[in-house]
């Protein structure tokens, strides 16, 4: 089992757009064995290959029960239903704000040997497909938000122990040559 450390807000990898993986081999198997280690150890919903620090367009996700992962993931929208609601993220620990998401999403994308998957989410494994995409695309829920909910996030990740007091967790890739980033 390896658990990696979590990026938190305000490490660039974060906001870069990750790249599309070409290659399905041992390398990729592995990457995702360490996402969903390290989502397993933190307890979450979802975390992206970013979120550690690799720009891979990849991600693992543990909702309602059902775990699994994606690479190269594209979503789309059956209809026009939204949900309001808490969302967090492993790269904000501990702080959690209402956002809008759709609540019917389609995800399309690979497993980690290549072969096609299409996960069909609701509610909570909608909002994580969302989450986790979004991360691929280098953006953050807040940036979903309307101005004021924005407002009061940045207030309280400012005023979050964890920011600004170190340089954010950083520990060299053991994946170097996936997407050609660390």
């Amino acid at each position: 089992m390896t658990v990696l450390p979590i990026r938190l807000f305000g490490d660039p990898v974060l906001t870069t757009p990750a790249e599309e993986v070409t290659t399905f081999d041992a390398e990729l198997r592995r990457l995702v064995r360490d996402l969903t280690d390290t989502l397993r150890a933190e307890q979450g919903a979802g975390l992206a290959a970013p979120q550690l620090g690799i720009g891979v367009r990849a991600f693992a996700f543990h909702v309602g029960g059902v775990r699994g992962h994606l690479v190269n993931p594209v979503l789309s929208f059956p209809d026009e239903q939204e949900q309001d609601g808490p969302e967090g993220c492993l790269s904000i620990p501990g702080l959690y704000f209402d956002t809008k998401r759709r609540l019917h999403t389609v995800a399309k994308g690979f497993t980690d040997r290549g072969d096609p998957i299409q996960v069909v989410g609701t509610g909570e494994m909608a909002r994580c497909l969302q989450h986790e995409t979004d991360h691929l695309d280098g953006v953050w829920f807040i940036d979903r938000m309307d101005a004021q909910r924005r407002r009061a996030a940045m207030r309280a990740i400012r005023e979050a122990p964890w920011f600004g007091n170190d340089a954010p967790r950083v520990k060299v890739s053991p994946h170097p040559l996936l997407g050609g980033r660390r």
